[in-house]
């Protein structure tokens, strides 16, 4: 790795152009400015090989453009809405409880084999649902990643965690998220995706929640693996691109 500091005004600049770029289109990826202010920043990237990093890569990275989770609305105060089956697999019952994005972030760092890394997806949310008390719970996304180039990363998911963030609402939360079968609500074509996936996957699923603190989770035995681009990375910010969908995420160093 290597970092120089010859363009350090040049850089200040472009990063604070693609913050406004992104607030003036609500975190949008796709905006054209803030494809342009990406495709600026990258040519100013100071660090070579970024994928290879080692613990230059490792913090916990916060999200600053849009979520990615499929089939989201954008609220009037700029959080976006999911269903909670849309932020994890739909393996957590009520699969169609509305709930927003509240914060996402993605804690990176090296395990223990110092060739990987984790790849955890962690979305902070709060139930929008007023049939239910409002509630407020964490969805953790596990997974690795590992370098295959300079700049490319392969992934793969490995399970996932959903968790209250407020203990002292465990009674409620158990009310709400305690039944954790699959839906007699579901359509016929829901609950052939769905056992497609657990089969394709190999996801299994601990099947109850954890009394004491009201967790629930799956592994996933079979992930697919992505691929995964730097196109910057710095001691303030990550961009990457997903090879097979094209998705762009800026995310910002927390420490």
């Amino acid at each position: 790795m290597a970092v120089d500091t010859v363009d350090t005004e040049k850089r200040a600049a472009a990063k604070t152009a693609l913050r406004e770029a992104l607030a003036a289109c609500g975190g949008n990826t796709k905006n054209q400015a803030v494809i342009a202010a990406i495709e600026h920043l990258q040519s100013l990237n100071p660090t070579t090989a970024p994928a290879r990093s080692g613990k230059f890569m490792d913090s916990e990275w916060l999200l600053i453009s849009a979520p990615n989770f499929p089939r989201g609305e954008q609220l009037a105060d700029g959080r976006f809405a999911y269903t909670l089956g849309n932020l994890a697999f739909n393996m957590f019952q009520p699969t169609e409880l509305k709930v927003v994005a509240d914060r996402v972030f993605q804690p990176v760092f090296l395990l223990e084999n110092g060739e990987q890394q984790t790849h955890d997806i962690v979305v902070e949310f709060t139930t929008i649902d007023e049939t239910i008390p409002q509630l407020s719970g964490i969805v953790r996304n596990q997974g690795i990643c590992q370098p295959i180039s300079d700049t490319v990363l392969q992934a793969q998911f490995t399970g996932g965690i959903l968790t209250p963030k407020v203990p002292t609402k465990l009674n409620e939360w158990k009310a709400t998220f305690g039944e954790q079968r699959q839906s007699a609500k579901k359509t016929w074509k829901e609950s052939l995706m769905s056992g497609f996936l657990k089969l394709m996957f190999g996801i299994v699923s601990s099947g109850a929640m954890n009394p004491e603190n009201g967790e629930i989770s799956f592994t996933m035995k079979r992930s697919p693996k992505g691929r995964l681009e730097i196109l910057y990375l710095d001691e303030e910010l990550r961009i990457t691109r997903g090879v097979e969908r094209g998705t762009v995420l800026v995310c910002q160093r927390q420490h």
